[in-house]
């Protein structure tokens, strides 16, 4: 597919609907609805979260160089919001205060159990790969880690139960207090290498460019979490594209249009990914005021797998891996996600379809 407004090419999937959308459109202080203009111009606002990580790639170049804002229209305002965390992301969408975000599954997961089923939908893939714990570089084994202190970004997010899980799974316990055999510490990804370079914790379980930029200072890969998935091949999702589901009923043409856009910046980023590291980095700049140096975002770059599939496999078992630990309970997932829209513009551009399964 071309990386250029996709949209255009599936508009008249939506545009039978477009004048009962005009006549019983409304508004509200939680988004509202769309509404079709005399000239058939959609207008409406999409307020959008995501995060300053490459993690975020899509996110961060769709914003920067403006493409979701062309892609969505003129007539739809784009309110971008960036969070350091899954765990703020996934307050403000329960709140009302975002729209749409580009999150960590777990995140998403939680959300969703959170609201008996009823917030979100994750509505496409984003990226996959891209998370490692690295420690010192005297830790060679997992049994050396007994005893020490490790980071994740927060409680509950993708990396932190993937750490408490392959902790378990190698016999060393954690709770969420920060004891056991190992203490997590979870803290934003930002204080991280700080954290690393002073001694204050013996590694850290995070996602691309935090892994890459704690090797550059020193660190070892003891765990690519990519070997940790062979009955997926190693493929794990870590940012997904989710929307809140009275926003989608409402908003189905800005939505279609989000999605469409994810998926042009997704393959161009495919395209060329020189150019995309470096727009993603730009992207970066703008946002905490410095580049990553251009060896971190190219080694963080080839564990980065960015597509639309979101790898719903991997969403499923971590969530089960959530349960074991303790941290969720009966996690009831059916309905989470919402494909539909993105599945029909991936088959008529051609391409397969994703599952949700």
């Amino acid at each position: 597919m071309k990386p250029k407004r996709l949209w255009q090419r599936f508009v008249p999937l939506v545009a039978a609907g477009a004048l009962a959308l005009a006549v019983t459109a409304c508004s509200g202080d939680d988004g509202g609805s769309e509404s079709v203009s005399a000239s058939g111009e959609v207008t409406g606002t999409l307020r959008l979260g995501y995060f300053p990580n490459l993690t975020h790639a899509p996110a961060l170049v769709g914003v920067e160089q403006g493409t979701f804002a062309r892609e969505l229209g003129a007539g739809v305002k784009l309110e971008p919001k960036t969070f350091n965390s899954g765990v703020q992301e996934a307050e403000a969408i329960l709140s009302g205060a975002l729209d749409a975000g580009f999150i960590g599954p777990n995140p998403a997961v939680n959300t969703f159990i959170r609201s008996k089923g009823e917030a979100i939908r994750i509505v496409s893939g984003v990226t996959a790969g891209g998370a490692a714990l690295v420690v010192k570089p005297e830790i060679t084994s997992v049994e050396q880690l007994r005893g020490k202190t490790l980071a994740t970004p927060s409680l509950g997010n993708t990396q932190d139960v993937a750490l408490r899980f392959f902790l378990q799974k190698n016999g060393l316990k954690t709770d969420t207090k920060g004891g056991g055999d190992v203490s997590i510490r979870p803290q934003e990804n930002s204080v991280t290498v700080d954290a690393f370079k002073s001694g204050a914790i013996d590694g850290a379980w995070v996602p691309e460019p935090v892994a890459s930029r704690l090797v550059a200072e020193g660190g070892t890969v003891l765990v690519d979490e990519a070997d940790e998935w062979p009955e997926t091949d190693g493929k794990f999702v870590t940012t997904v594209l989710l929307v809140r589901t009275d926003y989608l009923e409402r908003n189905p043409q800005i939505i279609e249009r989000l999605i469409a856009a994810n998926i042009s910046v997704i393959d161009q980023l495919n395209a060329d990914p020189a150019a995309g590291q470096t727009a993603a980095n730009d992207a970066l700049e703008t946002l905490t005021g410095k580049p990553l140096a251009d060896d971190v975002v190219t080694s963080a770059w080839k564990g980065l797998t960015f597509g639309p599939d979101p790898v719903a496999t991997s969403l499923f078992t971590s969530a089960a891996h959530q349960e074991e630990l303790g941290l969720i309970e009966d996690p009831q997932l059916d309905g989470i996600f919402d494909l539909t829209i993105l599945n029909r513009l991936l088959t008529a551009a051609g391409d397969p379809a994703v599952a949700d399964k």
